[in-house]
């Protein structure tokens, strides 16, 4: 299962899903609680940095991305899940 979250308000990330077409859901994290847990924000931040956590099978963070680069990442994320498997 993929999913995006932004600090955006839900109603922003469903346009910004429907104008690309994302085949996933865009999760909403507007006071940032998800983003600060994850290490793509600090307490106090204006916004999130943009990083990809990917969780395992057992629930547990396989891997964390974080500077990714939207046209690299695919491919990063394949090669780590092919290590995984």
């Amino acid at each position: 299962m993929i999913v995006g979250i932004s600090a955006d308000a839900t109603a922003d990330n469903k346009a910004f899903r429907e104008k690309f077409g994302f085949p996933y859901d865009l999760l909403s994290d507007t006071d940032m609680a998800m983003s600060v847990a994850y290490g793509a924000a600090t307490d106090g931040a204006a916004r999130p940095g943009r990083i990809s956590v990917l969780i395992g099978p057992a629930g547990t963070v396989a891997a964390t991305y974080p500077n990714v680069l939207p046209v690299d990442h695919p491919s990063e994320v394949l090669q780590t899940l092919g290590e995984l498997s």
